[in-house]
């Protein structure tokens, strides 16, 4: 079964407060983490009423630590992604299958904060391997949550799957209310999801597209903004292009990155360029803009070793004309 809440923050608290309310929630050490916004599991913690049993170390947890752990007051069993932070070197995690055993053995539920929500396998596109919901229900998981941005590339939200019954006592608890989705979200949450349904995820989601554009599209593009900004006689001392890195971000795959062409602008005041490409001209709909000299949509570009950068790869096909007319813009004023 299946819960859609407002974020996956939102996911967790609920899951701690319907799941383990006066309970002990036992969590690897190395786990006990903050994601962005301040949200942090000790923290949370606290706040759902539960208590964090912290067991094995920062760099190493076993099953048996877990196992160790588990008393009369022990709720629930809690794995968290390390999904914007990597730990390397001496290091043991214990497998989400193994605690899905144990579990099982003292029949306390699992759950996994997986964070991202990948459905589609990273690695494919040069990236490293990214734990896939999929996964997290064939190794046993009572209860996954995760974002339905991020990887999974719809709106903010968050989703819990896995035990109907363990869903349905969400569903009943009166917290469900607090963080139940707006219809908006609802209907673009269903409408992501029905991409990957119908296989055209690739086609049709925005970060996905930008993960799986081919390298020699991408420098195609970066060259055709080269050429059109030549035409409107802008020097070609001042516009290149080059070879760069993609940072993915949005709290997952941390310190993974993805080559790329970058139309580079050697403007004598780069920054000062990035700012005005940053915000568009005032002025409703339909009225004169009090700023003629800015673009009327918000570009938002890089500046590494003096020279502004725009990266095709994270602005889809169809926007090239918009950023287009927004350099023109910026690059007369």
């Amino acid at each position: 079964a299946g819960l859609a809440v407002n974020n996956n923050a939102a996911a967790v608290f609920l899951a701690l407060t319907a799941l383990a309310k006066g309970k002990e929630v036992i969590v690897s050490r190395g786990q006990a983490v903050e994601i962005g916004g301040g949200f942090r599991i000790p923290d949370v913690m606290r706040q759902s009423g539960a208590r964090l049993a912290e067991v094995g170390t920062t760099n190493r947890t076993y099953v048996s630590d877990y196992q160790a752990a588990i008393g009369p007051r022990t709720g629930l069993l809690l794995r968290v992604h390390t999904s914007n932070f990597r730990v390397v070197g001496f290091t043991e995690t214990t497998a989400l299958e193994d605690m899905a055993a144990l579990g099982r053995q003292y029949a306390i539920p699992v759950v996994d904060d997986l964070g991202s929500g990948a459905l589609l396998e990273t690695s494919v596109y040069g990236l490293a391997h990214e734990p896939t919901v999929q996964e997290s229900v064939a190794a046993g998981a009572d209860l996954i949550c995760f974002s339905a941005d991020k990887l999974l590339g719809g709106p903010q939200a968050g989703i819990i799957v896995g035990r109907r019954d363990l869903v349905e006592r969400l569903k009943r608890h009166p917290l469900a209310r607090a963080v139940r989705l707006d219809k908006c979200t609802i209907a673009g949450v269903a409408a992501t999801l029905q991409h990957y349904r119908r296989g055209e995820a690739l086609e049709k989601i925005p970060v996905w597209r930008m993960i799986s554009a081919p390298l020699g599209q991408i420098e195609v593009r970066a060259r055709r903004w080269m050429e059109t900004l030549g035409a409107d006689g802008v020097p070609a001392s001042v516009v290149s292009v080059v070879e760069s890195r993609s940072t993915v971000g949005g709290g997952s795959l941390p310190e993974e990155s993805m080559p790329t062409w970058c139309l580079s602008l050697a403007h004598r005041q780069p920054n000062t360029l990035a700012t005005r490409l940053r915000q568009p001209r005032a002025g409703a709909p339909g009225e004169l803009p009090s700023q003629p000299d800015r673009p009327a949509l918000p570009v938002i570009a890089r500046v590494e070793r003096g020279a502004l950068l725009l990266d095709p790869r994270t602005v889809l096909p169809e926007q090239d004309e918009l950023l287009l007319a927004a350099l023109r813009k910026a690059l007369k004023s």
